[in-house]
């Protein structure tokens, strides 16, 4: 894991509740209109990436899906998210690693959902890593839904560069391995009233290969 990447995480979550990050929202609105249109079934596997105190846990629990797993870099965040949901957390894999670096099972997961992780990726051989991940541990057929700043979105996100994207680019960052079928463009609006444009977009993994 990255040490330096860690330790800054770990003290946004120690140093800000949650309607202090401009990331926050109550409900991830966008993220799940694009999986219900999905249509899967509850006993699809999903990983959400840099989930930390997101609520997008919550809500598919809700829905009645029962193999769910968060990953984030920073073990306080996930802590939060453990705390809130008490016993119904007990059935949700919480996974503290840095995603570039971690060794997923192969084609565990149905869907594979990052809300702002990827744009922090300015490095290309950083994304390569992060795709080559995703690729190997969604099943073919199975989605991802990779939510970044918008082209016209921040240049920076809690003290740190970002990479931006319209909804091209970003697709054409995970080819060959996934395949566009949606796209979307959220404007967000942070906790102190700020507007932050978001590109979505919604892949299938074709290729098997890793």
């Amino acid at each position: 894991m990255n040490t330096a990447v860690s330790a800054h995480w770990e003290d946004v979550y120690r140093d800000k509740h949650e309607a202090q990050t401009s990331w926050y929202r109550a409900h991830l609105d966008t993220s799940l209109r694009l999986i219900d249109a999905l249509r899967l079934t509850p006993a699809t596997p999903l990983v959400d990436v840099g989930g930390g105190r997101s609520t997008l846990v919550d809500d598919l629990l809700a829905r009645g899906f029962s193999d769910l797993t968060v990953l984030d870099i920073a073990a306080p965040a996930l802590e939060d998210s453990r705390q809130r949901l008490a016993d119904s957390g007990k059935q949700v894999s919480w996974i503290v690693s840095d995603v570039t670096a971690t060794e997923f099972p192969a084609a565990r997961f149905g869907l594979w959902h990052d809300r702002a992780v990827f744009h922090f990726l300015t490095d290309a051989d950083t994304r390569r890593r992060y795709v080559e991940r995703a690729a190997h541990a969604v099943r073919c057929g199975g989605h991802a839904i990779i939510a970044t700043f918008a082209a016209d979105g921040p240049e920076r996100c809690s003290a740190l560069p970002v990479y931006r994207y319209d909804a091209a680019a970003l697709a054409a960052e995970f080819a060959p391995y996934f395949s566009p079928l949606d796209s979307a463009r959220e404007a967000h609006i942070t906790p102190w009233g700020s507007t932050q444009p978001f590109t979505y977009v919604v892949l299938r993994r074709t290729e098997n290969k890793n």
